[in-house]
């Protein structure tokens, strides 16, 4: 777990203030243990005489209790309430506030546990064919919208596309020791849900939509959102290098949401260089998770390139899905309607043509919440009906590659395999850099590597870990040991209603589950005001192309903040760099220290490398740095 940095500052040293909120807490007492699965054994025993029989019936009922007793030690897949007592296992929260029913316990895969959750992921899709117009409505909608459309039923050239998503499935359902199914979004404000209560967002309404899936599995379904509001000054092109810490390491699926970024000939070459390159980093992590981007438009002839890059990193399970083809492909002509006056995505348009409000919105009383719920576009945001249908597209396909896991993993269990021989995660292949093929967009030095680079990123909200640390002043193996060091933890603070539509404001400002409205990004960095603030030194990871990157802490801030700013001096193991080498990259708020290692480069004196930014004599405005990035 990762605590954020908090705006309220202790009166301990600056230095416990700041690496307090940037230290991992672990459970060394956390156990994961499971019960060997045995199948095909049968009890040959030939009973005698009677008492004999009665000592078989007192053993048995022994037998029985004492498993009781065990499986409540183990802490069995039971559903309980927050007073323990019993609930459905499927229950499905459709009211406002967040649900309160915990999966705890083993989850060792048994044929119980097939049949359950396959009929869950059935009933899911039975559910979004009924509800948009039939099985083959449905298909078009949600499996035809993609760079490369999914088939699970026909062998394609995307076969290995498939392949992937169900192996990811199979690997997260069988393993003992994984209790959370997660999928991490990276993104702009359409992934944040901007101008949209919170709760609206498609990443929550995916968590109450496939979460039932994931229940019936024994596990949970977690949704990290790490959209960015857009006021911090991120890009796709900063933001990719921290996919180990805006979302956990450990996710299962990587969501991309930076579209409306990418528009423009060289914003859309370099979106292809930082999708291949994420890609790409996103197999050195401990998942392997595929990247699926989300586009808020619909496919044209441009998109040349980006098939090209998905048929190039298909079997890794990269593809795009674009929502406004998802509504074409249903049937509903949209540009009659639009030339008869109504367009169904002009903002703040209520109906897509085949719904005019959200499933959890159509008991809604209050005529203006749900009048919200029916919102397709926002403006250039969507509004909660267009994110439930990307909700939906997203559940469907993942619950259609539930089934095909389900179907190896029961064939395993008929046939007396344990199915974790297969398919659990320390079954999984490493993937090194030599493993994948050779890139066709991404620059070779950063993208062609062993592990997915390292980032500090002081805004809020991350899930994951962070690469570089803030050192702590007195540590002896800090090179800067002595020297002030009171560089400060800085955050926006943001209201409540920041984002959240009007409407939305009106019908939950009274409730007291108004939170759930509330937008998770919040801007921030680590700033100096005077020289006053001394250094901040920072205790990198380790480094295997030599990239050091810092980002300012604001809109196209790097040339003043950082690269043109002489009264700072970043030094690397000691050695003060020289800024004639530096450039602005991969975003106007960031500035490149150092490419790569060469022969020039300090060595580290202390086991470790060293960044250090010292504020100097004449400094008199705010240095605030949000991002450390390395490589």
């Amino acid at each position: 777990q990762t605590l954020n940095p908090s705006t309220t500052m202790a009166t301990k040293p600056r230095f416990e203030q700041v690496r307090r909120h940037y230290i991992h807490v672990t459970d060394d007492d956390a156990e994961s243990e499971s019960i060997e699965l045995v199948q095909g054994r049968r009890l040959h025993r030939t009973l005698g005489s009677s008492s004999t029989i009665t000592r078989w019936v007192i053993i048995s009922f022994s037998m029985i209790g004492i498993v009781f007793i065990l499986g409540l030690k183990e802490d069995k897949s039971e559903v309980l309430d927050v007073k323990g007592a019993k609930q459905n296992k499927y229950i499905k929260h459709m009211n406002y506030g967040t649900s309160d029913i915990q999966y705890v316990g083993s989850k060792k895969f048994t044929m119980e546990r097939v049949q359950n959750t396959r009929q869950a992921a059935l009933n899911l899709i039975t559910m979004m064919q009924e509800y948009y117009g039939g099985k083959e409505q449905s298909e078009k909608m949600m499996l035809q919208s993609w760079l490369q459309p999914w088939d699970f039923d026909n062998a394609t050239d995307m076969t290995g596309m498939v392949d992937k998503m169900v192996d990811t499935m199979a690997r997260a359902l069988v393993t003992d020791d994984q209790k959370e199914f997660i999928i991490g979004t990276i993104g702009s404000s359409v992934a944040s849900g901007r101008d949209n209560c919170n709760y609206d967002s498609y990443e929550l309404q995916m968590e109450r939509t496939f979460g039932p899936v994931w229940e019936a599995a024994g596990m949970k379904l977690t949704c990290q959102n790490a959209g960015d509001g857009g006021a911090c000054g991120d890009d796709f092109s900063n933001q990719v290098f921290c996919i180990k810490q805006n979302v956990s390491p450990d996710i299962d699926i990587a969501h991309y949401t930076w579209t409306y970024y990418e528009a423009g000939g060289p914003a859309s070459a370099k979106a292809l260089v930082m999708r291949e390159s994420l890609a790409r980093w996103a197999q050195m992590l401990p998942h392997q998770p595929p990247v699926h981007v989300y586009n808020t438009g619909k496919m044209n002839q441009h998109q040349g390139d980006e098939h090209q890059l998905a048929e190039h990193m298909s079997e890794f399970g990269y593809n795009a899905f674009y929502m406004t083809s998802g509504f074409y492909n249903g049937g509903f002509d949209y540009d009659a309607a639009k030339e008869d006056g109504v367009d169904h995505f002009g903002w703040g348009h209520v109906g897509d043509g085949y719904h005019n409000v959200t499933r959890y919105g159509e008991k809604e009383s209050s005529p203006e919440r749900k009048e919200s719920l029916g919102t397709v576009m926002r403006n250039w945001h969507p509004g909660p009906l267009a994110f439930q249908f990307v909700s939906d597209t997203f559940s469907y396909i993942y619950s259609q590659a539930i089934l095909r896991a389900l179907d190896l993993i029961e064939s395993d269990l008929k046939n007396g395999i344990d199915p974790a021989e297969k398919w659990a995660a320390s079954k999984r292949k490493i993937h090194i850099k030599s493993s994948l093929p050779p890139p066709i967009f991404c620059d070779p030095l950063y993208c062609v590597v062993d592990e997915a680079p390292g980032c500090l990123n002081f805004e809020k909200p991350t899930y994951g870990w962070w690469g570089a640390r803030v050192e702590d002043p007195d540590d002896s193996l800090n090179p800067h040991k002595g020297e002030v060091q009171n560089w400060e933890v800085w955050h926006v603070d943001e209201p409540i209603w920041r984002g959240v539509p009007k409407q939305d404001q009106i019908f939950f400002e009274d409730r007291d589950d108004k939170e759930i409205c509330r937008h998770l990004n919040v801007c921030g960095g680590i700033s100096a005001t005077s020289k006053d603030s001394g250094s901040v030194v920072f205790r990198l990871p380790k480094q295997e192309v030599g990239l050091v990157v810092i980002c300012g802490a604001g809109n196209e801030v790097g040339t003043e903040m950082i690269l043109n700013n002489t009264n700072i001096e970043i030094s690397y193991n000691g050695e003060v760099l020289d800024r004639n080498t530096w450039d602005i990259w991969p975003r106007g708020k960031c500035v490149r220290l150092m490419k790569q290692f060469d022969a020039n480069v300090a060595k580290a004196t202390t086991g470790h490398n060293y960044l250090k930014i010292e504020a100097l004599e004449n400094l008199s405005s705010p240095v605030r740095i949000s991002h450390v990035i390395t490589l």
